[in-house]
């Protein structure tokens, strides 16, 4: 599959969903820039990678930002396609037991993160005639998610953030789309298992049993599943969707 453009830009695209992102683009022939807040995966990526441009920003941090996208004007000439994939999980305690601190970072991070974002990539995605917005939220952005609070608020608001950006940018023929992953193989999803088992004092093991139940198909998914949709959102066959919260998750049903 080749994309309608090549320049893209991946936020937290080092390691985890978003390094798998950058090989699909890669195959689909894009040039790309990713930043990333873990410099050790940044070293890996351009080793690995070295045609890929790595930034080290913080999507939270407004002059992280303007840097990046300043580096992505200088090294790619533009912008075609702006894929929003940084976010963390927060915590996972009973709301009465997260801490404000750690309310704000979740937020920050995946909500105001993914506004600069947007707001400094418009512009150059409108100077090209057009583009690609792909936003990631969360099944937890569909479905009440006990004892994650902070990160489903933020994944609610990441679809309604994503959905008034497409009538807002239709018109300049800008594409938004948000992806709502299910429980996805990785690293995170097994830290996130550890802390809820603990919070609920359950085995580990019954606790991931209880997230493979979740999906229909009772499967976690996997990064390069997102990553393909992604890059389909941006090709040709995805020219005409926009405004969409497309689920990845194997019909989950609840995440209670």
């Amino acid at each position: 599959m080749t994309l309608i453009a090549p320049r893209t830009l991946i936020t937290a695209g080092a390691a985890g969903i978003g390094r798998r992102m950058v090989e699909h683009f890669l195959e689909a022939g894009a040039r790309i820039i990713v930043c990333d807040v873990d410099e050790t995966a940044l070293a890996r990526l351009a080793e690995e990678r070295p045609q890929v441009t790595g930034v080290r920003a913080d999507v939270s941090d407004e002059d992280d930002v303007v840097r990046l996208f300043k580096t992505a004007r200088e090294r790619l000439g533009g912008l075609d396609n702006l894929i929003a994939n940084a976010g963390i999980a927060g915590p996972a305690l009973p709301v009465e037991e997260v801490s404000l601190e750690d309310w704000r970072r979740t937020m920050a991070v995946n909500i105001d993160g993914m506004f600069l974002t947007v707001r400094a990539g418009v512009p150059l995605l409108k100077t090209a005639g057009g583009g690609s917005i792909v936003t990631l939220s969360s099944a937890a952005g569909k479905f009440p998610y006990p004892l994650r609070t902070p990160y489903s608020a933020s994944k609610f608001a990441v679809v309604g953030f994503t959905q008034t950006l497409a009538a807002e940018l239709g018109p300049a023929g800008i594409r938004a789309n948000s992806l709502l992953p299910g429980v996805v193989e990785g690293e995170r999803i097994e830290r996130v298992i550890a802390d809820k088992a603990a919070a609920r004092g359950v085995p580990e093991a019954e606790m991931r049993a209880q997230y493979a139940r979740f999906a229909a198909l009772e499967t976690m998914v996997s990064p390069d599943d997102i990553a393909a949709m992604a890059v389909y959102l941006c090709s040709p066959a995805g020219a005409r969707i926009s405004g969409q919260a497309i689920s990845i998750d194997g019909a989950i049903r609840s995440l209670a």
